[in-house]
């Protein structure tokens, strides 16, 4: 052990060394990963105390979740999750956007588990992940990897470059939030409206403060499925209000055995909307369907 620690890092070795449950092993080691040293000649002290930290919250969440018989996060049919820097205003955006009430808290390292909520877009449901920050002990690269949007959270250019390198197995398309633009001068904003235009980025200017451009980010967030929603409905009846989610370029063939399973046999379908050349067309089964077609099927 380095000479030089401090009596703030020793009071939390002897709480680790008294400690009889993983519960208390782990807050004294995260006691410990705080007032540890941080000059050289720590490294190795910092490195072997991490992975203990490590391996000790695993041990527990896998222990939490047998117990509770709780799986993992389950993916819904959109799912989009927030990446960012401690205190860059994820929560306060994910409470924004969603039914969720998480802990807003200028403390850093608020979030400590990933918090779930429900975007409501013209009726489509979308699922978004807050995550702990991605410099924190906390975060799930595995949640980000599998996710179909990252919406990544900065409040400089420059935050990029930390952020970034935690995802480079992320596959999701990302679209970059500039927040807090409430703090800046127009003239701020313009330029760094220009540079991130320049790096040719999905990115959006936004406020967790004002909600400036909310409506803005939801359509962006909703767009960057590359979804399209199709409106069903029974002969003389108004058309269902929640959308079929289907993938860009879908058929009528793809609808219908989303809806039916191949269960049964379309006799006849009739669109209504951007594709059809006027309302209620009769079209075959290979016709290629828009964003808001209304499709009336007789079975």
């Amino acid at each position: 052990m380095p000479s030089n620690v401090s009596p703030e890092y020793m009071n939390a070795e002897k709480k680790y060394l008294a400690s009889k449950t993983d519960d208390e092993k782990l807050e004294a080691l995260e006691e410990m990963l705080k007032t540890m040293p941080q000059h050289k000649a720590g490294e190795a002290m910092r490195a072997n105390i991490r992975t203990r930290y490590k391996k000790l919250r695993e041990k527990l969440e896998k222990k939490k979740q047998k117990s509770s018989g709780k799986p993992g996060i389950k993916k819904s049919e959109l799912q989009a999750c927030l990446i960012g820097l401690t205190n860059s205003g994820k929560s306060s955006i994910l409470s924004s956007l969603t039914n969720a009430k998480p802990e807003i808290s200028e403390i850093k390292f608020t979030t400590k588990k990933e918090m779930l909520g429900t975007m409501d877009y013209s009726g489509v449901k979308i699922q978004i992940i807050d995550m702990p920050a991605i410099e924190s002990e906390y975060f799930d690269s595995g949640i980000a990897n599998i996710s179909d949007i990252l919406l990544i959270l900065i409040e400089k250019i420059s935050d990029l470059d930390k952020i970034m390198p935690f995802l480079v197995k992320a596959s999701g398309n990302k679209i970059i939030i500039f927040n807090k633009i409430d703090l800046l001068s127009e003239n701020e904003r313009r330029k760094t409206e220009a540079t991130l235009r320049s790096k040719k980025l999905n990115f959006i200017l936004f406020s967790s403060k004002t909600l400036e451009n909310i409506q803005e980010l939801k359509e962006k967030i909703f767009l960057g499925f590359n979804k399209i929603r199709i409106y069903t409905k029974e002969p003389h009846k108004q058309a269902d209000s929640i959308p079929v989610i289907m993938p860009q370029n879908s058929t009528i063939k793809d609808v219908a055995e989303k809806i039916f399973h191949s269960r049964v046999k379309i006799k006849e379908a009739r669109v209504t909307g951007p594709s059809s050349k006027f309302p209620n067309q009769e079209v075959g089964l290979s016709h290629i369907l828009r964003d808001k077609d209304i499709v009336e099927f007789k079975t």
